[in-house]
C-alpha cells in the first residue's frame, strides 16, 4: 500500500465532522460562559444609572456623584450620575419608579421628594413608599440660613425682629417649590411669625448665585451647598437647623439654642430603587454602600461638606421615610401650603 496516498472520502469526512463538533462545543461553552456572567446572583454586571432629581451643584448632586465614585471603585463598574430636574425632583423620582427593578436604576433619593413634595402634589404619577424600595439611608444634611452681608442683621433673633418689622419686605430664594429650602423657611416663618417672599429657583446652585449677587436677602439650604460661599465671606450664616450645632460651624447656634426651642429640620439623603428589587441585589447594595460611608476619603468628603454619614439597614431607611412623610404632611396641612 501507498503510505502517501490521499486519504479516503469517508475518513475526511470524518476528519471535518469531528473538527466542527470541536467548534461547535467550543461555541457553545463560550456561550455558556456568557450566560453564566450575566446569570442572576451576579450583581453589577454592567454599568448603574444613578438618577439625581435636581440641578447639578447642589447637595444631592454633591452627595450622589460622591457616592457613585465610591461605588465604582468598589465594584469596577461604572455609576453613572444623570441630573433629571424639575418639580421638586419629582421627574428624575417618576422615571425611576418605571424603570425595572433589576437593581441598575437608582435614585439619590432627598426628603424633599420623597417626604416633602408628596403631601404638596397630591398627583404625583408615583407613591413614596409604594412605588420604590428603600436601600440605605446616606447622609444627614443639617440645613443652615444664610443672608446676604448686606441685610443690617447679626443673628437669628436680630433677623426676625427685622423680618417682623419690615414684613414681606425679606426675599429668600430656593431650589424650587416645595422643595427642601423653601419648606424649612416656611416652617421657621410659621414658628415665629413672620412674612417673607419667596423666590423659586430652577435648582439650589442658581438660588445660591443670586444670593450672593444680593438679588434676594436670604437662604435655608444644605451647607453643602453655600459652604464654599461662607468660607469666602459672601455670606453669613445665622443658625443651623440641626438639634446639635455642627463640627464644620462649630461658631453657628442652632435655630433651637438661639430663636425657637423645639425647631430641627435636617435634610437627608439615601437611595432607593424601583419597587419590587430582588432581596439579594438590596442586601448587596446596602452592604456595599455602608462599608463605602465607612471609607477614610467618603468619611472626609462627607465631614468636610456638612454631612453626617448614616450607614444603616434599608429597613431603618424606610422607616425614616415614613416618620417624615407624616411629620411634613401635618406642617403643610397647618400651614395651609398648596403648589
Amino acid at each position: 500500500m501507498d503510505k502517501h496516498r490521499s486519504p479516503s472520502p469517508a475518513v475526511s469526512t470524518l476528519k471535518r465532522c469531528r473538527t466542527g463538533a470541536i467548534a461547535l462545543l467550543a461555541g457553545m461553552l463560550a456561550c455558556g460562559t456568557a450566560a453564566w456572567a450575566q446569570a442572576p446572583g451576579v450583581y453589577p454586571s454592567k454599568s448603574i444609572r444613578m438618577v439625581i432629581p435636581f440641578t447639578p451643584g447642589g447637595s444631592a448632586d454633591i452627595l450622589g456623584r460622591a457616592m457613585g465614585h465610591e461605588l465604582t471603585k468598589a465594584w469596577g463598574q461604572s455609576v453613572v450620575p444623570e441630573n433629571v430636574a424639575g418639580a421638586g425632583g419629582s421627574i428624575g423620582a417618576d422615571r425611576v419608579a418605571k424603570a425595572a427593578g433589576d437593581g441598575y436604576t437608582l435614585l439619590m433619593g432627598h426628603v424633599g421628594t420623597l417626604a416633602i413634595t408628596p403631601s404638596l402634589y397630591p398627583k404625583l404619577p408615583y407613591d413614596p413608599v409604594r412605588s420604590f424600595t428603600p436601600i440605605a439611608w446616606v447622609a444627614r444634611v443639617p440645613n443652615v440660613l444664610v443672608v446676604h452681608p448686606t441685610l443690617p442683621v447679626t443673628d437669628l433673633p436680630s433677623f426676625i425682629a427685622y423680618a417682623k418689622a419690615h414684613p414681606d419686605q425679606i426675599n429668600y430664594s430656593s431650589g424650587g417649590n416645595g422643595s427642601a429650602a423653601h419648606m424649612t423657611m416656611s416652617y421657621l416663618a410659621q414658628q415665629t411669625g413672620v412674612r417673607m417672599q419667596h423666590v423659586p429657583y430652577k435648582g439650589t446652585a442658581p438660588a445660591v448665585n443670586d444670593l450672593v449677587a444680593g438679588q434676594v436677602q436670604a437662604l435655608f439650604t444644605g451647607i453643602p451647598a453655600v459652604l464654599a460661599q461662607l468660607k469666602a465671606g459672601q455670606v453669613k450664616a445665622l443658625a443651623v437647623s440641626s438639634p446639635q450645632r455642627v463640627a464644620i460651624l462649630p461658631q453657628v447656634p442652632t435655630v433651637a439654642e438661639a430663636a425657637v426651642p423645639g425647631f430641627e429640620a435636617d435634610q437627608w439623603y439615601g437611595i432607593v430603587g424601583p419597587a419590587g428589587m430582588p432581596k439579594a441585589v438590596v442586601e448587596q447594595l446596602n452592604a456595599q454602600i455602608n462599608a463605602s460611608l465607612q471609607s477614610p476619603a467618603i468619611l472626609e468628603r462627607l465631614q468636610s461638606e456638612g454631612a453626617q454619614p448614616m450607614p444603616s439597614s434599608s429597613q431603618v431607611f424606610g422607616e425614616l421615610i415614613a416618620k417624615d412623610l407624616e411629620r411634613w404632611r401635618k406642617v403643610i396641612q397647618d400651614s395651609g401650603m398648596s403648589l
